[in-house]
C-alpha cells in the first residue's frame, strides 16, 4: 500500500509540474522523499542475489569496491551490509548488475 500511496503522490506532482503550478525543486524534493526503502539482507539472501547475478564473491566485491572477504562476512553472517553497501545491494537485487556498470 505504502509503494501506491507514494506512486500516486509522485504522479499527481509530476502533473502539476507539468502544469506549471510546482516548480522542479519541488519536484525532486518529492521524488526524494518517495524513493523505495533499503531493505536488510540475510546472509542467504546475499548468496541468493550474488548467484542470480553469476558472480564470484570477488566480483562482487569488485562491483561494490569493497575487499572479497567483507562479501564472505556477509554471506557468513558475521558482518552486515550497510550504508552505500546495502543501498548497492538492493539496487542490483531490483534492477539487476546492469543498473551499476
Amino acid at each position: 500500500m505504502k509503494n501506491s500511496i507514494a506512486e500516486s503522490v509522485t504522479s499527481t506532482i509530476k502533473d502539476l509540474n507539468k502544469s506549471g503550478l510546482v516548480d522542479d525543486i519541488t519536484m525532486k524534493n518529492i521524488e526524494k522523499l518517495c524513493l523505495p526503502e533499503v531493505r536488510e539482507y540475510s546472509p542467504e539472501q546475499i548468496v541468493s542475489i550474488r548467484k542470480k547475478l553469476k558472480l564470484s564473491q570477488s566480483a562482487l566485491a569488485s562491483v561494490f569496491n569493497i575487499s572479497p572477504s567483507t562479501v564472505q562476512k556477509w554471506e557468513g553472517g558475521s558482518k552486515k551490509p550497510t550504508g552505500a553497501s546495502r543501498k548497492l545491494l538492493d539496487v542490483v537485487d531490483r534492477k539487476g548488475i546492469e543498473a551499476l556498470i
